[in-house]
């Protein structure tokens, strides 16, 4: 049982410290891309295509590495109205099924297909036709890591939900 817990903390802590510091910071280097971009644009008139295309690379690293921190904070989108009325025993049944069926096959399916993907990319030496961003890789390595993370938190989700189902919840000291 101390193993689970275990196992459940650590999938916990490393996307809460991947929300709470890396993608944190990401949405701050986002904003300062976005107004470097308008001043550039409106002030200078002038734009680059490095720029334009740091500015939607680092809304997808923030959108797919975040997806674990979002998924450990209940933060994903689901019918709300029916899933908020209901006793955290069906909670936790829609939860472990919705793991078990939809996120680990896709999740799955991600990371089989992307990871080749990546390391070909890297291998190539794969850059931006429009002669903005160099180490293509590094952005298309974003969505197996971020799956992967997503992963591991549904993985906990999971656990979490069959001891509910099987009414232990788990004690879970987070500090």
């Amino acid at each position: 049982m101390q193993t689970v817990k275990k196992a459940i903390l650590l999938c916990d802590k490393i996307n809460e410290w991947i929300g709470s510091v890396i993608v944190t910071s990401a949405v701050f280097f986002f904003i300062l891309v976005i107004f470097s971009n308008v001043i550039m644009r409106y002030v200078f008139n002038t734009s680059f295509v490095f720029m334009a295309e740091l500015e939607w690379h680092v809304f997808a690293f923030i959108f797919l590495v975040g997806a674990g921190y979002t998924l450990l904070h209940d933060g994903h989108v689901r019918v709300d109205i029916f899933y908020s009325t209901m006793d955290r025993k069906k909670q936790a049944l829609i939860n472990f099924l919705g793991v078990l069926f939809f996120l680990i096959p896709s999740c799955y399916v991600v990371l089989t297909t992307t990871i080749p993907w990546v390391i070909v990319a890297y291998e190539i030496g794969e850059v931006s036709i429009d002669g903005g961003i160099p180490a293509r890789f590094l952005i298309k390595a974003a969505l197996p890591v971020g799956y992967f993370l997503m992963l591991i938190q549904g993985l906990s989700l999971c656990v979490k939900s069959a001891f509910i189902l099987l009414g232990k919840p788990l004690d879970l000291d987070h500090s």
